[in-house]
């Protein structure tokens, strides 16, 4: 499949469809804490999809998965499944992923919540993924490559001693949950392909505490560590402008 290029009246579609993905995260800041559960989230964004922002969970349903987000825990990577017996721990990090779809367009982004007496151990690790999505983030112009941004996330992440699991990636995205490129987040500046103005994609890095190796359970959707130690994941949705990139799902307080 060809690297769909969005034009102008696309991209309209895509700003509203991040746009309202970024105002379930700003809903779900009040929402998520201690003792609530993983299901209670996933119904309260359900809800909150549907019936507040009039679009569609792109998630429920997709490869037959049967909730509209994913909640991964601590030592879960990613494709974490609710569970009314998953309650947040004072101690936890919590990764949401969430999907929307609205005119036909998707959004995808997530976002760590961090419990109140998460470990600094677990603060450094989730601080350090988001600035490491953020370096990738601004290497998106047209003329530079996927590889750029890859080496970016991987240069940061394993400064600061972290590993990058290579097993996922971001990809394209448009009408389609999972459209070309993929966009990995290592590798090496000036490989791979060349980015154009009117590219969307997902730049989504997980960085592991310890070894990048991962595994998945048995449920057949959720990945963790083999160490058991802690993984941390950010998501955007970017375009790539004339002159540089715009996030699509960017959030109240990433506004400058």
């Amino acid at each position: 499949m060809q690297v769909q290029i969005k034009n102008s009246e696309e991209i309209e579609l895509m700003r509203e469809s991040g746009k309202l993905l970024a105002d379930v995260f700003y809903m779900l800041d009040d929402f998520v804490k201690e003792g609530i559960s993983t299901l209670e989230i996933n119904d309260k964004v359900d809800d909150f999809i549907r019936h507040t922002l009039n679009a569609r969970p792109a998630s429920l349903g997709q490869y037959g998965y049967e909730f509209v987000l994913n909640s991964s825990i601590n030592e879960v990577v990613c494709h974490g499944v609710p569970a009314e017996s998953q309650r947040l721990k004072s101690k936890d990090i919590v990764n949401l992923d969430i999907t929307l779809e609205k005119n036909g367009f998707i959004a995808d982004s997530s976002k760590m919540f961090v419990m109140s007496e998460a470990n600094p151990i677990a603060k450094r690790l989730v601080k350090t993924t988001y600035d490491a999505m953020w370096d990738g983030i601004k290497k998106v112009k047209p003329g530079a490559t996927l590889g750029d941004i890859g080496a970016a996330i991987q240069t940061l992440a394993e400064s600061k001693g972290y590993s990058v699991v290579k097993e996922y990636c971001g990809h394209g995205i448009g009408r389609e949950m999972h459209e070309e490129p993929q966009v990995l987040h290592y590798g090496k500046a000036g490989t791979g392909l060349v980015l154009k103005e009117g590219m969307t994609f997902t730049i989504e890095p997980m960085i592991n505490q310890g070894k990048p190796k991962t595994k998945t359970k048995k449920d057949g959707w959720t990945v963790v560590t083999t160490d058991k130690k802690l993984s941390a994941q950010w998501e955007h949705t970017i375009l790539v402008t004339k002159t540089g990139y715009e996030v699509l799902t960017l959030r109240n307080e990433e506004r400058a």
